[in-house]
């Protein structure tokens, strides 16, 4: 086959069915949501300790004693540090020696735990897309790889990592060794200077090399039943039969890369970021994982791609998008007791929240007023659109992970909203900013809390065989559709809360 085969069966297989390889790209990006539960469990445990040894109204007594509002660093210097120096005593309340165990403990695990979730989805994530590419379901075959590879992407992961401390090493040693010898030669700073710039470049071109080599491997695991050591020589003899088809990959991964950085540098100038990371969670990285396991496929003569869908793209979107509200709708219905839980739940963390910002209320205030300023609306749709459906689409599918991320990421919001209403500076100016658009945006973090509480459940049971791998993959593809609802929710939030609440809320001043 030719190239551009490869490129439209991967087309191919990522529109014919996106709902059966998308979910496992959106675990991917739940993976630091679930992580951070670590983290959210330490802010618990720390809390509990502060409030159990005294510490903590301490704390609250010198926050009472603190004046609200910094005096101007610009205009008095002095009287700006001796405000700043009235936060030592609270400094010396927080950081003790158990403290700062816990922060290590909670580094230490947080890695770990990533070091583990990161291989189990990326091989799950590849073995999907070579499933697709033979015309087998995604899901199911992607659970099956995350249990049978995982050992093996993490194996291969180490020796990438060893492998370009390696060339750091080696090419590091050489042009110091060199730099030294030249200098002590000639006295001249110039040649070292131009050794060290020759040495970057020969050091880009090394690391290039590694991963260039480590690019297919893990396609090797998967399409081969390869071994991590076995995989590396797999990829190479693949390069070497293919070098234009692995040039060509290698070429496309680049250029796609550099466009998305030239574009989020673009939108970063009017304060879109989230938005980009979107695409590249939903579009980019599944198309570069499907292009080069379709190479590898081909090379293999196993490429066996799923036909290119009747309906045109246009055509594909809309009857997307009306079935992601049906499936939204009956989701809804069908969970109540589960909504309700996560409605209680939101307004309790929400209440201490409130209430544990009580000694900063008068001392740190925020402003919506402020926070608007600069406010460009349609670049802010944008972002709130992005931001939002990512923090839903994290939130639902980290549930995944036995229900308590979700509920952690539920949980850590309310505490959060708690606190940035109480020290709000006007709060009525605060709620007419946020009603307009908070009543799409928020009953839709809600609906995303309920779809992860109910992954989590169906992940429970599968774990424990009592819910069979294609009831897991069933279930993951409908939560897909759940949050293309639930998207279209955030969507419109997002055009009213950038079009219309920043001057909605103006007429209460």
């Amino acid at each position: 086959m030719s190239l551009s085969d490869s490129v439209t069966a991967a087309i191919a297989a990522l529109r014919r069915r996106p709902s059966d390889l998308l979910p496992w790209y959106l675990l991917g990006a739940a993976v630091p949501a679930i992580v951070r539960l670590v983290p959210f469990l330490a802010i618990a445990v720390g809390f509990v300790y502060l409030e159990t040894t005294g510490r903590l109204a301490t704390i609250q007594d010198h926050l009472q004693g603190i004046e609200g509002q910094p005096p101007d660093p610009e205009a008095d210097q002095e009287a700006f540090d001796e405000w700043m120096s009235g936060f030592e005593p609270v400094f010396e309340q927080v950081f003790t020696p158990e403290i700062v165990a816990l922060v290590l403990v909670t580094i230490g695990l947080s890695f770990l735990l990533f070091l583990v979730l990161f291989p189990i989805v990326s091989a799950g994530q590849l073995t999907a897309c070579s499933a697709r590419l033979i015309d087998r379901r995604g899901l199911t075959a992607g659970i099956a790889g995350a249990r049978r590879y995982w050992l093996r992407f993490l194996g291969l992961y180490v020796l990438e990592f060893l492998a370009c401390i390696a060339v750091l090493l080696t090419i590091g040693t050489m042009v110091f060794v060199v730099a030294v010898v030249a200098l002590a030669a000639t006295g001249a700073g110039v040649v070292a200077g131009l050794i060290a710039l020759v040495a970057v470049l020969v050091l880009f071109v090394a690391l290039a090399a590694v991963r260039a080599l480590f690019a297919f491997a893990p396609v090797a695991v998967v399409v081969d039943d390869a071994t991590a050591l076995g995989s590396l020589s797999n990829t190479l003899a693949f390069v070497r039969a293919r070098p234009v088809g692995a040039g060509f990959y290698y070429a496309v991964s680049l250029g796609t890369m550099l466009a998305i950085s030239a574009v989020s540098g673009v939108l970063l100038l009017v304060d879109v970021m989230a938005f980009t990371s979107l695409v590249t969670a939903l579009l980019v990285f599944p198309f570069l994982d499907l292009l080069k396991t379709a190479l590898y496929n081909d090379y293999r003569g196993r490429l066996r791609p799923p036909t290119k869908p009747e309906r045109s793209a246009r055509g594909q979107f809309r009857a997307g998008v009306r079935r992601g509200w049906n499936e939204m709708v009956a989701f809804v219905r069908a969970t109540p007791g589960t909504h309700a839980l996560v409605v209680v739940l939101a307004f309790a963390s929400f209440w201490v929240g409130w209430e544990a910002a009580e000694p900063l209320a008068g001392t740190v205030e925020t402003s919506i007023s402020a926070r608007l300023e600069g406010h460009i609306p349609p670049a802010a749709a944008l972002e709130f659109f992005g931001n939002n459906w990512m923090v839903a689409l994290t939130t639902a599918f980290s549930g995944v992970a036995f229900v308590l991320p979700a509920v952690a990421s539920l949980l850590f919001n309310g505490v959060f909203m708690g606190v940035y209403g109480r020290t709000e500076a006007e709060p009525m100016e605060l709620l007419a900013f946020v009603i307009p658009h908070g009543i799409l945006e928020i009953p839709a973090i809600f609906i995303a809390t309920a779809v992860g509480i109910w992954l989590g459940r169906i992940g429970w049971r599968a774990f424990r065989g009592r819910a069979t791998r294609a009831e897991f993959a069933d279930a993951l593809e409908r939560a897909f559709w759940v949050l293309v609802g639930v998207g279209i929710l955030l969507a419109v939030a997002g055009v009213i809360e950038g079009f219309l609440s920043p001057y909605y809320f103006r007429l209460f001043l």
